[in-house]
Parts: C-alpha cells; sequence; structure tokens
C-alpha cells in the first residue's frame, strides 16, 4: 500500500513542539509519549532491517514500527493479527451488534476520569446484557460478547461546533445470537433477527451505570473541574444525577450480521480504529488541518466533505482520545472471558453438532537455523523477502537500498 502524502506523525513532527511548549504543564505524561511514538513510527529513531530477494536480489530498507496503540500506521497490521486469532472462536450462529452510549454531560466527568469511568461503562453494559439474557423471560440463557471501547464518533469526532461532541464514549459489543442453557447441557438460540429488548436494555444499563458512577464518588474515585467542581460534595453529585434517572439512554441493537465472514469484517473496521486515519488528511500548516468527513446527513448522493480546524485544535481532539496507560479497549465477558473461552466454544460446538477443522500439522523441526522470511513477498519479481541485516535505534544501515514503508 503506498504511503499517504500526509500523515499524522508529519502534522506532530513539524507543529507538535510548539504545541507542546504552548500547553506546558496541561499535557498528561501519557498523551506526550503518544506524540513520541507517532513521531519517530517507522523512521531511523527505532532502527529495522534490510529485506533483500532470494531471487532478483531487490534490497530495501524497512524501519521499525512504534506500535502504539494510536498511531494510525500501526493499526492496520495489529487489526489483523487479532482477527486472525479471533477467527477460530467463531460460531455458526446469528451475531448481533449492540451500542451503549453515555449522555454527553457524563461524558464530560469520563473524561476527567478516564480509567474509573470507562472502567465502570465496560461493566455496567456487560453486566446488563447477561443480566437481561439470562432471564427465563427473556432467553433464559448464559452469554457472552466482546466489547470494544470508543470514545469518539467518526460522524462528528472532528466536528466543528461545540467541543464537547468530540468525546463520545461508548461501547460496541459483538454477541452471538444465544447461549448455554443455565445447566449447560444445551443451546439456546434467540428469535432469529431478534436479540433482546432495546428498552430493558437500556433502562437496566442506566440503573447500574448510575449505582456505579455514585459508588465511584462515595469511594472518592471521581474528580471534577471548572463548572462542575461543586459535584464533588456527595448531595450536590446525587442532585445532578436526579435527572439522568428519568432521561432515556441510547442504547441501539443492530440488525444481525450476514454471517462469520461478516462479523470477522466488521471486527477489523472498529477494534483497532483511532480517532482519524492517515487517508482522511488532506492539508496541513502551522495555522489550518484540512481532513475529509462523512455527511451522514445527506441521504444520497456524494457525502465527503471537507474540513478545516486550527492546527492547535486538531492536535488537542487528536490527543483527547489517548486512553490511560495499560487500559484495555477491547474484553470479553461472559461465556468469551478469556479465562473459559476455548472450553466453552468447544463445549458450545459440541452441541451444535459442529466439529473444528482439523489443525494442519506444523512442518517438522529444523536442526540448522534458517534466515527469518517475511510475510510480504518481493515487490519486483514475487519471490521471498529474508532479512540480511538488523540496525539499531539510531544507526544507519551498511546495505544501500532505497526506505520502504513496511512495519518490522
Amino acid at each position: 500500500m503506498p504511503r499517504p502524502k500526509l500523515e499524522i506523525a508529519d502534522i506532530f513532527r513539524a507543529h507538535g513542539p510548539a504545541w507542546r511548549q504552548a500547553n506546558a504543564g496541561h499535557v498528561s505524561l501519557t498523551q506526550l509519549k503518544v506524540m513520541s511514538a507517532i513521531e519517530a513510527c517507522r523512521t531511523e529513531a527505532l532502527g529495522g532491517h534490510v529485506a533483500g530477494c532470494t531471487k532478483c536480489g531487490h534490497h530495501h530498507i524497512a524501519y521499525n514500527s512504534c506500535k502504539n496503540r494510536h498511531c494510525p500506521k500501526c493499526q492496520g497490521p495489529a487489526a489483523r493479527d487479532w482477527m486472525a486469532a479471533r477467527a477460530e472462536d467463531l460460531l455458526p450462529v446469528e451475531y448481533f451488534h449492540v451500542v451503549f452510549t453515555l449522555p454527553g454531560e457524563i461524558a464530560q466527568i469520563a473524561y476527567w476520569n478516564k480509567r474509573a469511568v470507562y472502567g465502570l461503562l465496560f461493566r455496567a453494559s456487560a453486566e446488563t446484557v447477561m443480566t437481561v439474557a439470562a432471564d427465563p423471560k427473556r432467553m433464559g440463557a448464559r452469554v457472552g460478547m466482546t466489547s470494544v471501547l470508543h470514545t469518539s464518533c467518526q460522524r462528528r469526532v472532528f466536528d466543528t461546533t461545540d467541543s464537547a461532541l468530540t468525546h463520545h464514549p461508548h461501547i460496541h459489543m459483538i454477541v452471538p445470537g444465544g447461549g448455554l442453557s443455565p445447566d449447560g447441557v444445551k443451546w439456546v438460540a434467540c428469535k432469529p433477527g431478534f436479540f433482546l429488548h432495546v428498552r430493558v436494555l437500556s433502562r437496566l444499563f442506566r440503573r447500574l451505570f448510575l449505582d456505579g458512577l455514585m459508588a465511584l464518588h462515595r469511594t472518592g474515585q471521581l474528580a471534577f473541574f471548572g463548572d462542575l467542581e461543586g459535584l464533588a460534595a456527595a448531595e450536590a453529585f446525587k442532585a445532578w444525577l436526579a435527572p439522568f434517572r428519568k432521561a432515556e439512554w441510547v442504547v441501539y441493537a443492530k440488525p444481525p450480521f450476514g454471517g462469520p465472514e461478516a462479523v470477522l469484517a466488521y471486527l477489523g473496521r472498529y477494534t483497532h480504529r483511532v480517532a482519524i486515519s492517515n487517508a482522511r488528511l488532506v492539508s496541513a500548516d502551522a495555522q489550518t488541518v484540512a481532513f475529509s468527513w462523512k455527511d451522514y446527513r445527506i441521504k444520497s448522493g456524494d457525502r465527503q466533505k471537507v474540513m478545516r480546524l486550527a492546527t492547535p485544535e486538531f492536535i488537542r481532539r487528536f490527543l483527547i482520545h489517548v486512553l490511560p496507560e495499560g487500559f484495555h479497549r477491547i474484553r470479553h465477558y461472559g461465556l468469551l472471558a478469556s479465562s473459559t473461552r476455548k472450553a466453552n466454544i468447544t463445549q458450545i460446538r459440541a452441541l451444535l453438532c459442529i466439529q473444528r477443522p482439523d489443525q494442519v500439522a506444523g512442518p517438522a523441526p529444523q536442526t540448522e537455523i534458517t534466515p527469518l522470511t517475511l510475510r510480504e513477498p518481493c515487490p519486483c519479481c514475487g519471490g521471498p523477502m529474508r532479512i540480511i541485516e538488523i540496525f539499531r535505534r539510531g544507526q544507519k544501515p551498511m546495505s544501500r537500498a532505497p526506505p520502504r514503508e513496511q512495519a518490522a
């Protein structure tokens, strides 16, 4: 794939130093690390290797990736690897897509308290689905799900209106359409094309989340700033939350996917998405960054538009979506929880009378050390590429070859 003409890294390298100086003391260490990682990604600063074709002798230099989860260049390979690992867990059943969203006012508190509130969002949404699905009046089954946290909405992440719209935390949940009976002896399928009542999910989610938010407040895990600083007092916070207990919360259940392949395709688009991809960038200078976006208000015709933001504001909005260090944005619950997933999937496959494809026998152990063969073939002749030299951070390769944008 050709390198985009403009990248987030280019904007950070050219305008990041001035932005960091202007915002000194107001940028977290994690955000600074993300900027540095993106700036250094696939450059000499991280080292790399020289690959050579075993057939035609073509050489090229591949610099190492930063592997930061907020880097637009690193998330494509990471998504492919993650999807390959999940492919064997898919079941031949309907899969549903459920979205849990927070009200905008609570999203502001989430921004100040990312680790605590994002964690609560995961727990409350998962508990909601598992509780409603286990109700004998609904499905009466133990279910599992994969949850992905998004902190931005692709329709409005860089909206030029109120900046509160740029932070939009929500959970995308992929759920198999059924589960195990309470005694675990049969597979209980949901109604074709229908998973669970959205209104029931919405009201339980609202109660669980608000109760959890009150618990976080009681234990001193929430911080408040600006106009909402007075919410640090227990009674004030309780009164502020009261209207949210009566408002309708947005929980959206989309139609089922077309099959396991469609589930994988969807996961590939959503699991490792960053705030904005390099492909959407149009131009950038010290004053303005221009980028493309889709206007979903247009029902037919060309939805592609170009939006412009002041460069400092663009950088700020990108960094809004940096997650706390070590925070997992993809989580599995219920039958798909990591500790019991393999055993549960094996049991479900047996109940559905589906046999897992036989494992392909691996190659015989090698007695000699062979050169590392890269996954991508030679761009000139299609032959296998092998690493012929490795160079470390700050070093220059001894072999002469034109640099190539490739993760190492």
